[in-house]
């Protein structure tokens, strides 16, 4: 049924010319439309299209099947227990020998005819890197609203801090590079959220040759967009990895962020049992401890950690490990400060150093026993 034939762009012998690489995440419908533009473009290429599924649930990865067993220049791959898309491309880039690669999202927004003049910018030496631009001359967002456009903005300025190589829309998940420049970058890659292209921009010890072509960004109209608010989180964070990534690690960072929040709510805790229900303060002190652990693991689920999220079973599970991996946290701020305040030390100093050592067990311990990748 979704057999589709591309006589012209699928040559069965020869070396390829260049893959696309396709992340989606439930895009059925617009599956063979797009499969359709590229192919028309691409008419004397010996190219391929591979899709990396993310564990869609709406037909898309049977669709994909279909077609794959049908046409060797379609392939498929599908990914169980790892989800984001910049890690879907990385996966493309490592299964592929095509010495150009381009990357374009699966709902049509991007302008596959311009895929092109990108391919061709490399091939002949051109550049080592072209990508879709919505802010160079010709370029166009489309039907933004104000606000969007903003975001977008800013967003861009703020990747300014940390790329070598100035791009106009840093922000573009539409692009082409060398494959032996891409596999060269992959082991320094962050590999968080969508902004793949500002990862590798940022990833890259010195400037990349890159050229600008402009583009106009269409209107989804078939499936759902996949931007929420952690889009913007896990922009941030890989603005951290770059900035400080190799001084602290940004996960710990946010597992600070997450603790220094958690004491907000032990102490409102603690002053409600205590002026609220008239507890004692052992009672409160540790029904406090208790719900200020049980916010910090939750937070942390969905904040420090949502690439590892535990769920159902899972959940009750980790929870309880955490909590008992911040009891031994416990342990060691009281004993370390207890042991520099005996010698002496400032009490702020002994207090410090021991919230210190704490806070860095506690995320040793349950990056390790709570969130441990699987």
């Amino acid at each position: 049924m979704y057999a589709y034939k591309l006589d012209e762009f699928a040559q069965q012998a020869g070396r390829l010319d260049c893959a696309i690489i396709v992340p989606i995440l439930n895009e059925a419908a617009n599956i063979q439309p797009l499969i359709e533009k590229i192919g028309t473009v691409l008419t004397g290429y010996d190219a391929e299209i591979i899709f990396v599924d993310d564990g869609s649930t709406d037909g898309s990865l049977e669709i994909l099947e279909s077609i794959a067993a049908a046409n060797r220049s379609i392939r498929v791959i599908r990914r169980i227990g790892r989800r984001g898309l910049s890690s879907a491309v990385v996966e493309g880039f490592l299964s592929t020998v095509a010495p150009v690669v381009a990357v374009m999202d699966g709902d049509l927004q991007h302008d596959e005819s311009v895929l092109p003049a990108m391919i061709a910018a490399l091939q002949s030496g051109e550049a080592d890197l072209a990508y879709g631009s919505r802010y160079a001359g010709g370029g166009s967002v489309g039907d933004w609203a104000a606000d969007r456009l903003m975001i977008s903005n800013v967003a861009t300025r703020m990747a300014g801090s940390v790329m070598k190589t100035p791009l106009s829309d840093p922000m573009s998940g539409f692009f082409a590079i060398r494959r032996e420049l891409f596999l060269d970058i992959a082991p320094r890659l962050s590999q968080a959220g969508y902004k793949i292209l500002l990862d590798i921009v940022a990833s890259h010890p010195e400037p990349i040759r890159v050229k600008q072509v402009p583009y106009k960004f269409r209107t989804r109209t078939a499936g759902e967009s996949k931007l929420d608010s952690m889009v913007v989180l896990e922009y941030v964070e890989l603005l951290l990895e770059k900035l400080v990534g190799r001084l602290v690690p940004v996960k710990l960072l946010m597992f600070g962020a997450v603790g220094l929040v958690g004491t907000l709510v032990h102490l409102a805790l603690l002053w409600g049992a205590l002026t609220g229900l008239g507890a004692s303060f052992a009672i409160a002190q540790g029904s406090a401890t208790l719900g200020a652990m049980t916010f910090n693991f939750a937070l942390n689920n969905v904040f420090t950690y949502r690439d590892r999220k535990l769920t159902g079973w899972r959940w009750v599970t980790g929870w309880l490990s955490f909590c008992a991996a911040c009891g031994i946290g416990a342990v060691a701020n009281v004993g370390i400060g207890t042991l520099l305040y005996t010698e002496a030390w400032s009490w702020w100093i002994a207090g410090l150093a021991g919230a210190l050592i704490g806070s860095v067990w506690n995320y040793a311990a349950t990056s390790w026993l709570t969130w441990r990748k699987r």
